[in-house]
């Protein structure tokens, strides 16, 4: 079984909001394989599919950002879903845009919806696929950096790494996580 959970927050008002890559990853993801995230239980939407004889299962929580563990530890619960058997992939303020990064565990780095995560679970050890939104000039604050939307000048380096990441998500789904790391880590 592979569970694969995109942060964001919902609604209209963050679609296009930078902290809103990881849900924009799982919509790719979504689309790329005629998949359909409707279904809406555990304070999130999910779908699950199977691949080649594997359980893949995928997570937008709906609880807003900062309470991503909440949606998250309800959906492992129900469906008895291993820590080892989960990549989260978010916006991470230390990479660039267009850049992206596999891990198999690590702190929060500042990030309140890993931060939440981390709480929920009571655990580091999961994977991450961090994508790169760079950071804020000053004056300019970073939540209202995150909450704004991707300027024109980075679409194109967005929508490359959103296409990386779906890449490396459907790598995880085939490979071992150190084999996917190899791979798309030294891109």
């Amino acid at each position: 079984m592979k569970c694969i959970v995109g942060l964001g927050n919902p609604g209209k008002k963050y679609e296009k909001t930078r902290h809103n890559i990881g849900f924009m990853v799982m919509d790719e993801l979504a689309r790329q394989n005629h998949w359909s995230i409707s279904q809406m239980k555990f304070r999130g939407l999910y779908t699950t599919e199977h691949v080649n004889g594997e359980k893949v299962l995928l997570l937008k929580p709906q609880t807003y950002m900062n309470l991503s563990g909440e949606s998250l530890r309800a959906f492992m619960d129900y469906f008895d879903i291993d820590d080892e058997d989960i990549l989260v992939v978010f916006d991470d303020l230390d990479l660039p845009p267009g850049k992206i990064r596999l891990r198999k565990k690590g702190g929060h780095g500042g990030h309140n919806g890993i931060r939440n995560i981390i709480d929920q679970l009571g655990t580091k050890e999961f994977k991450r696929l961090r994508m790169g939104i760079g950071r804020p000039e000053a004056p300019v604050t970073v939540v209202d950096y995150v909450l704004g939307d991707f300027p024109k000048s980075e679409a194109g380096a967005v929508s490359d790494s959103i296409e990386q990441a779906v890449k490396a998500c459907e790598a995880w789904i085939e490979k071992s996580f150190d084999e996917v790391m190899n791979e798309f880590n030294a891109k």
